[in-house]
């Protein structure tokens, strides 16, 4: 909404511009008129817009063409004064003043026109029957108004129209020839209909009509002004109200009636509210809510945004199969302008056999947005609406910014829950194999994947030591002396080399020695395709040797080619380092015998499952003490013997 409006009033000589302007101010017919009213501003406590109003008078007498056409380029609106008893000054309405007007206004952005019909005090009979075939002849005319400055009638009502003409025009809902809505208005409609339908049933039931008034009008409706709504539709629509429930069609109907009664401020609270600007587009402030990053710190979903993604999904599975068929996924993009979403995002996060977006794909692709690009998280939140379904500010209200990085590694403790991998390695390495295993795909699936959808990014979550986190994969491009500030910023580093090729290890040592040997980020070297025959690497040192020398953990053996999902182990112990780079884990063996991976199967065994559980019915249901302490026993007399 504009943060003020501008009135200017035109019109031929002696019509009364400048009564009107003191009349109004002064609320009494001036003795003495100047020729030429100045400038007056209405503060905005005293506007029923709460909008500061300037208005504008023009005086042929004191006023050159020139300046004229300066006044008319600022106006918001423009009022012409005509005489009722004058038909000279009505003719020049239209021979005069709408041509010259129009001829210094833009064509597309025409400015709103009242028609002021003055000293209606000097005659008995209306100006209406001459005025109405004007106002049908040009769209930009928003209504016409008849008053008089002597007896001071119709003198504020003349003014609120003019604001309402700029504050809620009519021109971007309505096209008076067409006698319906424009094409734009109905978009930004549907888009709303769609957002307030909270269970995707397509019909606003009385919960969800209540929540949306409530929403843009603070009120809700009583019981029986609900049924009055709806019985206004059924009157006039046979399929505006379905299973006593208002249709999109219903919806689009009552906004129709609105705007042709003249209740147009009605749609544009509804449009402001969710966030549309006068020319029906998403402003930017609703899209973009401005949003501070400290550096060394990364941006992540709440618990509140992953409730409203979750219902999101939710009411788009429609088979409640657990994931979303291109068909549902179309559907829930609906109310974006675009489609954000292209097939690369089927190879960046788990999918079904089917190759469907699952519900841990399509939490792990928000996640992956928020991580790395927080700006279009903000804006994809505010297509779906989310401040107004969650009754928050902005978007901004859905993001958790991380501490520094620095004080993790000072405290030796993270609060985070996504971590950066970066996967570098030769070409032909097996990096894009190693992504792919990470979202469960072996080599016959992954063969099945188009080149031009590949990604060269893997989302997915991991458990360390019972938490769910989200480790984010990112395959670094091979061109050792390129390599960017961001392609070596994360969290821990993933050195991939083929065994089976004898070139392939050097790569690994010269990016290790030039970037990270002096570097805080933990770094794991993956031995992949361990399925074929090893080669001897023509490096100077075995990958097991130059492991050791440098204190790394050996060389993880790793391959795709197995007839069910790869193994995520290595990824969960990419996450655990990436957790704690200050620990130095003393294994990555999945040997079953050391300490590291008793404790990490104790963690995952169904002891321990079953234990929180009984531990949390306990709680829940408030039975005895010695319970607990029984519980609590069984569990540490197991973790004794099993280590």
């Amino acid at each position: 909404m504009r943060k003020d409006v501008r009135i200017l009033l035109v019109g031929e000589p002696k019509v009364g511009k400048t009564s009107l302007i003191m009349s109004l101010v002064s609320e009494e017919f001036p003795d003495e008129v100047p020729l030429r009213a100045e400038e007056i501003t209405i503060p905005a406590d005293v506007t029923p817009e709460r909008v500061p109003t300037h208005i504008v008078d023009y005086s042929e007498a004191e006023q050159s063409d020139e300046q004229l056409y300066q006044e008319i380029s600022k106006a918001n609106v423009i009022c012409i004064v005509y005489s009722v008893n004058n038909k000279k000054s009505i003719e020049k309405v239209t021979s005069h003043w709408i041509p010259l007007i129009n001829e210094r206004t833009d064509k597309d952005s025409r400015v709103p026109l009242i028609l002021v019909g003055n000293k209606s005090d000097l005659v008995e009979h209306s100006s209406m029957e001459t005025i109405l075939p004007i106002m049908n002849q040009y769209s930009e005319i928003e209504t016409c108004v008849e008053c008089s400055a002597k007896n001071l009638k119709n003198i504020s009502e003349l003014f609120y129209y003019a604001q309402k003409a700029v504050l809620h025009p009519t021109g971007p809902l309505y096209s008076p020839e067409d006698k319906e809505m424009k094409p734009s208005c109905i978009k930004a409609l549907t888009r709303i209909f769609k957002i307030s339908d909270l269970d995707n049933d397509g019909i606003l039931n009385d919960n969800e009509l209540n929540f949306f008034q409530r929403t843009c009008f603070n009120i809700p409706l009583a019981p029986q002004a609900l049924e009055d709504v709806k019985n206004v539709v059924r009157k006039n629509m046979s399929d505006g109200v379905k299973d006593n429930g208002l249709t999109l069609k219903g919806f689009l109907f009552l906004h129709t009636l609105f705007i042709q009664r003249g209740r147009h401020e009605t749609t544009w609270t509804v449009l402001r509210r969710f966030g549309y600007d006068d020319d029906l587009e998403l402003t930017q402030e609703y899209l973009f809510p401005l949003l501070k990053i400290p550096p060394d710190c990364t941006t992540e979903l709440n618990h509140n945004a992953y409730l409203f993604l979750q219902s999101v999904f939710d009411k788009h599975d429609k088979d409640r199969d657990c994931a979303l068929s291109p068909d549902e996924l179309k559907d829930l993009f609906k109310v974006f302008p675009y489609m954000p979403w292209g097939p690369d995002v089927n190879n960046t996060v788990c999918t079904n056999e089917q190759g469907w977006i699952t519900y841990q794909g399509y939490l792990s692709q928000w996640t992956l947005t928020t991580y790395l690009d927080v700006q279009r998280c903000l804006e994809y939140l505010g297509y779906l609406g989310y401040s107004i379904i969650q009754e928050q500010e902005s978007q901004t209200a859905a993001v958790t910014i991380t501490r520094n990085k620095r004080i993790d590694l000072q405290k030796k403790q993270t609060q985070r829950s996504v971590f950066r991998c970066n996967v570098l390695g030769a070409r032909g390495s097996g990096k894009s194999g190693f992504l792919q295993a990470f979202l469960g795909r072996n080599l016959a699936r992954q063969k099945r994947i188009r080149e031009d959808h590949m990604s060269y990014y893997a989302m997915s979550t991991t458990y360390v030591y019972g938490q769910e986190k989200y480790l984010l994969l990112h395959e670094v491009l091979p061109d050792f002396e390129f390599l960017s500030e961001a392609d070596l910023a994360c969290d821990v580093v993933c050195l991939v080399y083929d065994i089976s090729n004898p070139r392939s290890f050097e790569y690994c040592a010269k990016v290790y020695k030039k970037h990270f040997l002096d570097s805080k980020t933990p770094c794991v070297i993956i031995a992949a395709k361990s399925d074929l025959h090893e080669a001897r690497q023509y490096y100077s040192l075995s990958p097991l040797d130059f492991c050791r020398k440098h204190k790394l953990h050996p060389p993880q053996m790793f391959t795709c080619n197995t007839d069910e999902a790869p193994s995520k182990d290595i990824c969960t112990k990419l996450t655990t380092m990436a957790m704690y780079p200050h620990a130095k884990l003393r294994c990555m063996c999945s040997c079953n015998r050391c300490t590291y991976c008793i404790c990490h199967n104790l963690l995952k065994s169904e002891l321990v499952r079953s234990v929180k559980a009984k531990l949390y019915s306990a709680v829940l249901n408030r039975c005895s003490f010695s319970f607990v302490w029984l519980a609590l026993f069984v569990f540490a007399l197991h973790l004794f013997t099993s280590c």
